[in-house]
């Protein structure tokens, strides 16, 4: 298909997915004026509630792919677990201006190591293995602390293994029985960085602030923009995310997690080839949103220029916060508060995020400390 001409209001914009980014990806796109359908199993979900139509269904439905391909002017994706082979049997029906190869590289752990080596990335000294005897005879290098994971079907740190001597390889035989893993070295870092950037098939760029990241369980808590860093670490960390978009030839956005060493030396650790969690302070703190610069860039759209209109704060809600973070709501009139829609709750699962905006970022870390609500 013709992806090169814009895709314009009243034309239909179809999403891969259900969850949290797909509600906002849908609200992004009705703000722009497109129709937007949802392909999800779950009937009424967090993104076919704000959706104009839904095709229950899974993902990975050869049918109802070519169902969405037929009703939709161009798709995108909210996750990237996406059957590579089903996009490719309908790219000659409907847009895909995301492609393939970015789905190609983030599915699996180690061709995105390939990828960041092969475009001169700072990464962690890493092995491909599948099996105990490949770790160790890498660790050799590698040396302990490293952390063992799996190379496909990761989800946001959960399937890994950190191994401190060599007593610890043992527990690494679960992650293995799923396939290959990829074995890196434990880089010890002083902060956790995210750089969201969005490109559309013109080469124009867009590029968020540097968010500073803080992770519990594996699962982000908070991200604080701008990152408290040097300027030039905060300048480097952006010219990476630009180099990799370059290098992938993006379309849409772009997630990159990076490890800031106590020296300033970044190491990128992740990509994200959709909007994702650490980019949600975006939709206040900034004059566009990632989920905006998403939706304009895959339809073609000239990109701007960023800007951070205020230093912000953004906090996941758990299912165990819930009921304390419903009771802020009628002490804090100032705070943006974003709820899901999900109908079943659970102690870990993100059930909304809240942003607080203020002056400086200390002011609205304090706001978030006195509310007691994340101790």
């Amino acid at each position: 298909m013709n992806s090169t001409k814009m895709v314009l209001p009243g034309q239909t914009i179809g999403i891969i997915g259900g969850g949290q980014h797909g509600r906002m990806l849908a609200l992004a796109a009705k703000k722009l004026g497109f129709s937007v359908g949802v392909l999800d199993a779950k009937l009424n979900g967090s993104a076919a509630q704000v959706a104009d139509w839904q095709i229950q269904a899974s993902c990975n439905n050869p049918e109802a792919i070519r169902h969405m391909a037929e009703k939709c002017d161009v798709l995108t994706y909210e996750f990237k677990e996406v059957d590579i082979d089903l996009l490719a049997s309908v790219e000659n029906k409907v847009r895909i201006p995301q492609g393939l190869e970015v789905l190609t590289i983030t599915q699996d752990r180690s061709l995105e190591k390939a990828f960041l080596e092969a475009n001169k990335i700072n990464i962690a000294p890493y092995a491909v293995v599948i099996d105990t005897l490949d770790i160790e005879k890498a660790v050799e290098s590698i040396g302990f602390p490293c952390v063992l994971k799996t190379a496909r079907n990761s989800h946001e740190g959960r399937d890994q293994v950190v191994m401190y001597e060599e007593e610890d390889i043992h527990l690494c035989q679960e992650i293995l029985k799923r396939g290959v893993g990829v074995l890196e070295a434990w880089i010890p870092f002083e902060r956790e960085l995210a750089v969201t950037i969005a490109r559309n098939q013109q080469g124009q760029v867009s590029i968020l602030p540097v968010s500073e990241n803080n992770h519990r369980l594996n699962i982000l808590h908070q991200s604080i923009v701008p990152a408290r860093i040097d300027g030039d670490v905060y300048e480097e960390a952006q010219r990476l995310g630009k180099q990799i978009a370059e290098g992938m030839q993006l379309v849409g956005v772009l997630g990159i997690e990076m490890l800031m060493t106590s020296s300033g030396t970044i190491y990128v650790n992740e990509l994200i080839p959709h909007p994702h969690h650490a980019g949600y302070y975006s939709i206040e703190a900034c004059d566009f949103s990632q989920f905006e610069l998403h939706i304009r860039g895959i339809c073609g759209w000239p990109l701007p220029e960023v800007q951070l209109l205020q230093p912000a704060v953004t906090v996941n809600i758990l299912g165990s916060y819930l009921e304390d973070v419903y009771a802020q709501i009628a002490l804090q009139p100032d705070w943006h508060f974003h709820f899901y829609g999900e109908d079943s709750i659970g102690a870990i699962k993100q059930m909304g995020h809240v942003t607080v905006l203020a002056n400086q970022t200390e002011q609205a870390l304090q706001a978030i400390k006195y509310s007691e609500i994340w101790d």
